[in-house]
């Protein structure tokens, strides 16, 4: 497993993912409009950033816990069963506790 490449594919979501929750942050704090359809497209499309603003956090926090696990040896290893986690799970989901076949039986 190439330790290095994962770390650099995680520390670049990070990096993406810090930029995005602040553009929404940003766009949140935007003045509402004084036309009062307006404020009600707004105000949904707020409510919409807010659910994407939660879950870049939550990732966020997911991608923080996977480089400690890199730190401590035990990036890669399913915590379920103690086998190793393929390169192309931790490729599509860089922050994965768990194997393909764990991951299946829920």
């Amino acid at each position: 497993m190439d330790i290095a490449k994962h770390r650099q594919q995680i520390t670049d979501r990070i990096a993406e993912l810090t930029s995005r929750i602040q553009r929404i942050s940003d766009d949140l704090e935007q003045l509402l409009p004084a036309d009062l359809e307006d404020q009600a497209i707004d105000l949904e499309d707020d409510e919409v950033l807010e659910r994407l603003g939660r879950a870049n956090e939550t990732e966020l926090r997911f991608l923080h816990y996977a480089l400690k696990r890199i730190e401590d040896g035990s990036y890669g290893i399913c915590a379920r069963c103690g086998e190793d986690i393929s390169d192309a799970r931790l490729a599509a989901v860089p922050h994965t506790m768990v194997c393909k076949t764990c991951a299946a039986e829920g």
